[in-house]
């Protein structure tokens, strides 16, 4: 047992308290795990856009105080009740998409939606009792996705966390958390792309670049990005993009010029970016046919 366990911990965290506004960082008090939580010593946090999109708040039902962040790796610090498959000092990775195990979501081949754990933007409470784990001043502080990484020590479900090997780097697998899995994901448990075949990727962010690298793996012969910014595509050369279109250079719909230069369409397209118009050319630029 950690000699921390069910102690209130003080701690820095990066703390929103206004749509927009600059982070602040400061004393947060971190309390102990309740029934089937963990809480976590955060070693490495990372950057997503989701964390950038939820801080401005636009389109969204403002939640402040909140501590933001949901891509990072760390340790293991202390256990609630009823955790059994995990131990003080794992290295784990906090999942915003956590799985129960036990729901008809997490029991099917085809989807992992939790009904207890799926991503659930508005809630700023844990589960157990309906609390935030964070206060300052005796005052609650909002969780986000159920991960908010933006603290040295943050409390999440057990079923939000995935043990890794304490071999990994965790200054690198912290982005296997969210930007890394969801693109190689997509692109190897869904599209599922057959070797020899054509992938066109929108979007050569870091979800685009790890979707890319996952039609590597499964043996596509080409690789389409598709981007607005030319200076990412050398960068993709290194995940496997053998061809490159910048949206910006042509006047006419990119799934026409995808087409164009694939005789028909690609085999299979993952779209990166969330962008609608991208979502139907993404979606236009797959030939119709078995070719």
């Amino acid at each position: 047992m950690s000699s921390t366990a069910g102690l209130i911990l003080t701690c820095k965290a990066a703390v929103a308290w206004e749509a927009g506004k600059p982070l602040i960082i400061q004393d947060v008090e971190v309390a102990p795990p309740k029934t089937m939580e963990v809480r976590i010593k955060i070693k490495y946090t990372s950057l997503c856009r989701t964390d950038l999109y939820f801080w401005e708040s636009k389109g969204q039902t403002p939640l402040f105080p909140r501590i933001f962040g949901h891509e990072a790796a760390g340790v293991v610090e202390s256990l609630g009740e009823g955790v059994s498959d995990l131990e003080v000092g794992d290295h784990v990775l906090p999942v915003f998409t956590g799985e129960c195990g036990d729901c008809r979501h997490c029991r099917s081949d085809v989807s992992n939606m939790c009904d207890l754990l799926r991503i659930n933007s508005v809630r700023g409470v844990m589960l157990a009792d309906g609390q935030s784990r964070f206060s300052i001043n005796g005052e609650p502080v909002n969780h986000f996705l159920g991960t908010s990484t933006f603290s040295e020590y943050t409390v999440v479900h057990s079923g939000c966390v995935a043990k890794i090997n304490p071999l990994a780097p965790l200054d690198k697998v912290c982005i296997l958390s969210c930007g890394v899995s969801t693109g190689l994901g997509a692109t190897l448990n869904v599209a599922k792309p057959e070797r020899g075949s054509s992938v066109a990727v929108f979007g050569l962010g870091a979800v685009g670049l790890a979707a890319a690298e996952g039609a590597r793996i499964a043996g596509a012969s080409r690789i389409i990005g598709v981007d607005r910014s030319s200076k990412r595509f050398e960068e993709a050369k290194k995940f496997g993009v053998t061809d490159f279109v910048n949206t910006s250079e042509h006047d006419r719909p990119i799934q026409e010029v995808i087409a164009e230069m694939t005789n028909g369409g690609v085999d299979r397209s993952v779209e990166c970016t969330g962008n609608i118009d991208n979502m139907i050319s993404a979606f236009e630029c797959v030939h119709d046919v078995c070719q």
